[in-house]
């Protein structure tokens, strides 16, 4: 099996504050994460390593076969080690919490470094587009797997406050 491309430039890679847009794929390609119990659980992954303060989570989508994630990164944490935190504690607790058995991931990742606003803005259209051109979703707000929704949920709690 093929490991994706890396395209960040290695010097550039531990600076003061990145942003990477980051896509990983689970084993084969494997439709692993399209129950509501594995897409909340990587949800869950993602969210506590935020309250930890290991990096910052600007978007994401968890697909049925990958996730897309565009997260911000300080000069302590390599794009490496965010990725291996992310995939790891997810299959450990994938197998402890839900019981699954085998592999869950396909090797490695791919990442872009994003280096401009319109960059940045262009990697959050094509997170939250991505359920849409699959047919998941008729607009992004109404995946459930996806910061376009959550987006939308908190809006409408603060609304209701």
């Amino acid at each position: 099996m093929a490991e994706p491309s890396r395209n960040s430039r290695p010097a550039a890679i531990r600076s003061i504050r990145r942003t990477f847009f980051i896509t990983t794929n689970t084993f084969d390609r494997h439709a692993l994460l399209q129950s509501e119990r594995m897409a909340l659980l990587l949800i869950d992954v993602l969210r506590a390593y935020v309250q930890q303060g290991k990096f910052i989570v600007h978007d994401f989508v968890v697909m049925p076969d990958h996730l897309h994630v565009m997260l911000t990164l300080d000069q302590t944490m390599s794009v490496e080690k965010a990725v291996q935190l992310i995939k790891g504690n997810f299959s450990f607790r994938a197998k402890r919490e839900l019981g699954h058995q085998g592999e869950i991931w396909q090797r490695g990742f791919s990442e872009v470094r994003i280096s401009s606003r319109n960059s940045f803005l262009e990697h959050r259209k094509y997170i939250d587009q991505n359920p849409v051109k699959a047919g998941l979703a008729d607009s992004p707000e109404e995946y459930p797997f996806g910061s376009a929704y959550l987006k939308m949920k908190r809006r409408g709690e603060k609304a209701q406050s």
